[in-house]
């Protein structure tokens, strides 16, 4: 057993350690999770040179990010960036999938407009245990484009290859965006128990002097705090509330800030100071961007 990091920076390479023939694209492949049987007993850190999304619908083991795990025992639909790390553990004898693996070397994009637009899905950068759960019928529907898919890989490849499967992959990111969005708010009672514990986070970061005097709270460390990833958490309070993560915090910021500009008599410079800014004309900048008042001005319009 080892927790080194094993970095996959190639196709060809993912074949070979996983016992697969040689891919039949240098820079994409489409692989059945039941071609694959991983060695029982395993514990890894892997980073891959590619991207990958998984449909997968049984696991037999368990993925982790991190201290994080996630147990895959229904469909499920997985993103992972290009150099994301990812916890691979397996305590059984065997360690089974179900379901269908797309990998693609960013170079594959090269010259579409994928290539920029793939970095627009926040969906790439959550967690594992953030991953999409799918409901029967959306499963049945990306499973269609994942066969699709392989069907096109393993044709003759000309100069229509790459446009036909760019496609298919736009069309699966699509629904993708679609159902994430839905997960948002069908999950509701979760959701806003998160949104509560996110709330209490910022109040007590706050109130917190020890904490304040490292600076403003990050999206970053609130979210680990959570133990959500920075976009998902992001993504989940913009569906539900409008509002992204930072906006939320400055929220928080302009509300306090107005607290003690009206019923203290602190400068503008300690209250700055007090809500961790570092430079009090950073503080005067966002407080006039949020009020249209500066907040000398707003102390004399209130009194």
């Amino acid at each position: 057993m080892t927790k080194d990091i094993i970095h996959i920076k190639t196709i060809s390479e993912y074949h070979k350690r996983n016992g697969l023939a040689k891919p039949q694209h240098p820079l994409l492949s489409v692989i059945n999770f039941n071609d694959i049987i991983y060695t029982p007993n395993i514990n890894l850190n892997v980073t891959h040179g590619f991207y990958c999304i998984a449909l997968k619908h049984l696991i037999d083991g368990k993925m982790k990010y991190g201290q994080q795990e996630y147990d895959f025992d229904e469909g499920v639909l997985a993103f992972i960036a290009p150099n994301q790390i990812m916890r691979i553990e397996s305590v059984n004898q065997q360690f089974n999938h179900s379901g269908w693996l797309l990998i693609f070397h960013p170079d594959f994009l090269w010259g579409t407009n994928l290539a920029k637009k793939i970095k627009q899905y926040d969906f790439f950068g959550y967690d594992l245990k953030e991953a999409l759960h799918l409901s029967e019928k959306e499963e049945d529907m990306l499973t269609i484009i994942f066969r699709s898919i392989n069907n096109e890989y393993n044709s003759n490849i000309d100069k229509f290859s790459q446009d036909v499967i760019i496609s298919q992959l736009e069309l699966l990111l699509t629904y993708s965006e679609r159902f994430y969005q839905r997960q948002f708010i069908t999950r509701n009672k979760f959701n806003h128990s998160i949104l509560e514990r996110f709330d209490t986070l910022l109040n007590d970061y706050f109130k917190n002097e020890d904490m304040l005097s490292k600076g403003l709270p990050t999206v970053k460390n609130l979210s680990t705090s959570i133990n959500l990833s920075p976009n998902y958490l992001s993504k989940l309070l913009k569906t539900i509330t409008g509002k992204s993560t930072q906006e939320f915090i400055h929220e928080k910021v302009i509300e306090l800030a107005k607290e003690k500009l009206s019923t203290t008599e602190l400068s503008v410079n300690e209250i700055a100071f007090g809500l961790g800014f570092e430079h009090p004309q950073s503080f005067g900048k966002l407080f006039k961007k949020k009020t249209e008042l500066t907040p000398l001005e707003f102390r004399k319009a209130f009194n």
